[in-house]
């Protein structure tokens, strides 16, 4: 039994497994795995794709859900006595909370995997589909040069620790006072681009939107990449914010069917994680 709460508990070899699991249930191959399983689920009422993709791969593979508010894990009761009981119940957890030690505290006593449907710190499952679905439209996407333009948070946290299991060539740009941690950060967007194969965006919080109004990704932007260059915004994107309204509906946006493969990769973590 293995958990998904951080990329980097996983080797690359580990990732380049679940990409051919994923490769398999694309073949019809896994078909009932879940069947008279039970997945447990905290999902907020806001959450979409995340939650659309679980629960619709959960019941493809003939598994049950059962749906609980986040809240639900902010109870007075311990954790240790919530998981101590799901233990006769669930076969699978799997969690969106701002806190990642709840995550954390949970798996240290479950006897079943805990998966990690985001935090205010990464956001794993949907990473590793982005980076299974570039495998699928580039040569090598281990070899491609990545830029995250944005603040520090939880999908520059998951790009980070995607970055550090794949051994990804990986940088930032920001205005200073945004930096993360043990990245390279180059502060000038112009200057950062140059060299650039695949270009990731996070929504900008309201109050620390102003100080990136120089950072918006455009087609002249993209322009100065890499041939071939690709833009792949983290949704919810905003138009006229992070990205211009020009660059979602030129060629480098990667497109709505990008995230198709979340439901595949979704599906193949819990797999991998009940089998290994």
């Amino acid at each position: 039994m293995r958990n998904t709460i951080r990329l980097t508990e996983y080797t690359t070899e580990n990732l380049i497994e679940i990409f051919h699991i994923a490769d398999d249930l694309q073949k019809g191959k896994y078909k009932n795995f879940l069947e008279g399983k039970t997945v447990i689920m905290f999902f907020p009422a806001s959450s979409l794709r995340t939650r659309v993709t679980f629960e619709k791969g959960i019941y493809q593979l003939g598994g049950q859900t059962i749906l609980f508010p986040p809240e639900t894990l902010d109870k007075k009761e311990k954790l240790e006595d919530v998981t101590g009981y799901l233990n006769n119940w669930a076969d699978a957890v799997v969690v969106r909370h701002s806190k990642l030690g709840v995550l954390e505290e949970m798996a240290k006593y479950a006897e079943f995997p805990v998966i990690n449907a985001m935090t205010e710190v990464n956001h794993p499952c949907e990473i590793l589909s982005d980076l299974y679905s570039l495998s699928k439209i580039r040569n090598d996407f281990r070899s491609d040069s990545y830029l995250f333009v944005g603040a520090k948070g939880n999908i520059g946290g998951a790009w980070t620790e995607a970055a550090n299991a794949f051994g990804l060539n990986f940088r930032q740009c920001c205005p200073p006072g945004y930096e993360m941690d043990g990245v390279s950060n180059i502060s000038e967007l112009v200057k950062a681009v140059k060299g650039v194969d695949i270009i990731c965006t996070d929504s900008l919080p309201s109050e620390v939107y102003p100080d990136f109004k120089d950072y918006q990704i455009t087609v002249d932007i993209m322009k100065m990449a890499n041939n071939k260059a690709i833009l792949n915004p983290c949704p919810p994107f905003y138009r006229g914010e992070e990205v211009s309204e020009d660059v979602i509906g030129s060629e480098y946006f990667v497109g709505y069917n990008f995230k198709k493969y979340l439901l595949e990769i979704q599906q193949a973590i819990l797999i991998y994680n009940l089998t290994r």
